[in-house]
């Protein structure tokens, strides 16, 4: 297998608000990057949501521990400029931001072995307490093992992006737009992701602006022709049939 980053594999990442829409580009641009070579898709968030309604299926404690996990995370993220979490509440972020590391080192294999990776997100540092950042802070107050803990996070962070994305395409939308669509989501939460999504820069990736506020058609649309002309400048081929017949995508994980 390659080990010049040179020789990795394209690696296409969707970014945005909730709401704006990533999901559905994402799973349209999976498709479409399939018609020009074996693809994979990574999914590089924290995917406490998912978690959470997972132990929520549990008896008896399920939604329980399923309030305790989405209130700590999003606490945290909206006071982590302040203090550290407890001891508790750090190690199951730390819990979470490995479950992400080994995605990522997953993902990298893939890109060693030639898959084109789309991802729904990507790790940034560059907006302290946004979306896809370490949510342990290594400036803030905190005791001694949390701090270690906030250390090892960013060094994993560090490494993670290092590796910029050959494109990024970034869904734009409006906080009223974001709130409309993501209901069940705090409002607050949503307005310091909406503000933070221009500011990410990925190490000077190329980005590639879409309005997404448009209906989800126009959306897909957009993205669709930004990637598939990055794949043609690149030197990738493809023909009609294999474009109406993608057959190379493995499943998200």
């Amino acid at each position: 297998m390659p080990s010049d980053r040179s020789e990795l594999a394209l690696l296409i990442a969707i970014i945005g608000c909730d709401g704006s829409g990533k999901t559905s580009v994402s799973e349209s641009i999976l498709d479409c990057v399939s018609a020009f070579g074996p693809t994979e898709a990574a999914h590089l968030g924290k995917q406490s949501g998912n978690i959470g309604r997972a132990i929520a299926g549990l008896p008896l404690v399920g939604r329980f521990f399923e309030r305790i996990i989405v209130r700590k995370t999003d606490d945290t993220r909206a006071q982590r400029a302040e203090k550290n979490p407890g001891v508790v509440t750090a190690l199951v972020i730390s819990a979470f931001s490995l479950r992400r590391l080994r995605r990522f080192r997953r993902m990298m294999t893939a890109r060693r072995q030639g898959r084109i990776i789309v991802t729904d997100r990507y790790p940034q540092l560059e907006v302290a307490g946004a979306y896809d950042g370490p949510d342990l802070s290594v400036t803030a107050t905190g005791g001694g093992f949390v701090r270690w803990l906030a250390r090892r996070e960013h060094a994993a962070f560090e490494w993670m992006t290092s590796f910029s994305p050959d494109l990024v395409l970034r869904l734009n939308v409006d906080l009223d737009v974001a709130c409309a669509r993501k209901t069940d989501h705090r409002p607050e939460l949503l307005a310091a992701k909406v503000a933070a999504t221009p500011l990410l820069k990925f190490n000077g990736a190329s980005i590639v602006e879409i309005d997404a506020n448009l209906p989800l058609d126009e959306v897909v649309e957009a993205a669709r022709t930004a990637v598939t002309g990055m794949l043609i400048e690149r030197g990738y081929t493809t023909s009609q049939d294999s474009l109406d017949n993608p057959s190379n995508a493995d499943t998200v994980w």
